[in-house]
């Protein structure tokens, strides 16, 4: 017991790399003596001198441990390199974004400058205009009072003046919505136009504040396509709807150079028993004015095609002083099953003139030779739903344009 007891006290634990070169004695009190410790450390010192005095003269090689588990804290993990891709100089180039570079008026640099040094930077004009917001009523009323330095017009060559003064008037929408746009009437050749012209959106209030109010200031041309002069932007969130204010504004170029030409609401149904092909001329909206003094007058001229042969022609009644004329007239044409695949409808809207011709003022052609994607859509959607009156609005589109994609085009007047 007694010897046990001596050992615990005395005795250290030891791992294998720290077991004793030479026999240890304890001293009867259980501690080690100052001389066995010497003695110890000279015979462990005696063992060293022999090994390396019988280690090889061939040049030492330091292999690290691999190991394994968790890095420690003075470690470096080694990081895995990355395949990088060459690149071809089309690559390159393909990973730039034009708009960021465009010289586009909308971009962030014109959102910086002044309205003097807009004005002074593209000598557009300026238009003044104001914005009011009825909570009452929930309705946004826009109020285009005025323009002044507005440049005269530029000839299509752009090598001298048509004329010494414009004919301009202005077109209105909150984006994103370009569809339900209102325009004021054309003043006659003038540079400093005074409208004083209100209009009103029915809009939600919230929904207000996340259009943005454009304006667009147009030069009316009765023998080609009306001109866009320039625009002016509001985002309506930066403005104070409820309180209301006005401003004049410098305008700026617009990427959109020619005004749309309108759009028209048809409805297509055929009866294949009866060998009838039924047209429903609804409506028109946002037409291109073909009269300064009082809008346009405009009709609907519809003719049947067979082939490249003119088989039938009908119009609609004329509506006096509109560019948003409501027609609700429907036609009726004699086409047999076998023919259905062969037709063509031209659909030609006019502005009415009492004095000369007709102002052209844009088609569409529906049928085997189709002017666009949108017409054959609609042609395509009838002939799989027969008996089915089949609605859609389209696109007008030029003469030229008509011309050159459709056959059909060319055989109508």
């Amino acid at each position: 017991m007694a010897s046990r007891s001596s050992d615990k006290d005395g005795d250290s634990v030891h791992t294998a790399s720290e077991v004793p070169l030479t026999p240890r004695t304890n001293s009867p009190d259980g501690r080690r003596s100052s001389s066995d410790t010497s003695k110890s450390t000279y015979s462990l010192t005696r063992r060293i001198s022999s090994l390396e005095s019988r280690r090889p003269s061939s040049p030492l090689i330091d292999i690290k441990p691999i190991e394994f588990g968790v890095l420690s804290a003075k470690k470096e993990p080694i990081q895995p390199s990355v395949l990088r891709r060459t690149y071809t100089p089309d690559d390159y180039f393909r990973k730039f974004e034009p708009r960021l570079y465009s010289l586009d008026s909308s971009s962030d640099d014109v959102d910086s400058l002044t309205d003097e040094e807009i004005l002074s930077k593209y000598q557009l004009g300026m238009l003044h205009f104001s914005t009011q917001y009825d909570l009452l009523h929930n309705h946004l009323t826009v109020r285009v009072i005025e323009a002044r330095d507005l440049p005269p017009p530029i000839s299509h060559d752009g090598s001298r003046q048509d004329m010494a003064h414009s004919n301009p008037y202005v077109k209105i929408c909150l984006l994103p919505d370009q569809k339900n746009s209102k325009q004021t009437g054309v003043k006659r050749k003038t540079q400093k136009p005074v409208f004083e012209e209100r209009y009103t959106f029915e809009i939600p209030f919230l929904e207000a504040q996340r259009r943005t109010l454009l304006l667009t200031v147009v030069d009316f041309d009765k023998f080609s396509r009306h001109c866009v002069i320039g625009k002016v932007s509001v985002p309506l969130c930066e403005v104070d709807l409820v309180k209301g204010g006005h401003w004049w504004k410098a305008l700026i170029p617009s990427t959109q150079n020619e005004v749309e030409l309108g759009e028209l609401l048809l409805s297509l149904n055929y009866l294949p028993s009866a060998g009838r092909l039924n047209v429903d001329v609804i409506r028109a909206k946002q037409l291109l004015q073909t009269d300064v003094s009082q809008g346009s007058d405009p009709f609907v001229k519809i003719q049947l095609v067979h082939g490249l042969k003119l088989v039938k022609t009908k119009k609609t009644s004329f509506l006096r002083g509109t560019i948003d004329p409501f027609y609700n007239e429907s036609f009726s044409f004699k086409v047999p099953q076998e023919e259905l695949e062969n037709a063509s409808l031209v659909f030609t809207v006019f502005g009415h003139n009492m004095k000369s011709s007709n102002d052209f003022i844009g088609r569409i052609v529906i049928g085997q030779y189709s002017s666009g994607p949108s017409e054959s859509n609609h042609w395509r959607r009838m002939l799989n739903t027969h008996r089915t009156a089949v609605e859609q609005w389209h696109s007008l589109r030029s003469r030229a344009e008509c011309d050159r994609v459709s056959p059909a085009s060319l055989e109508v007047t």
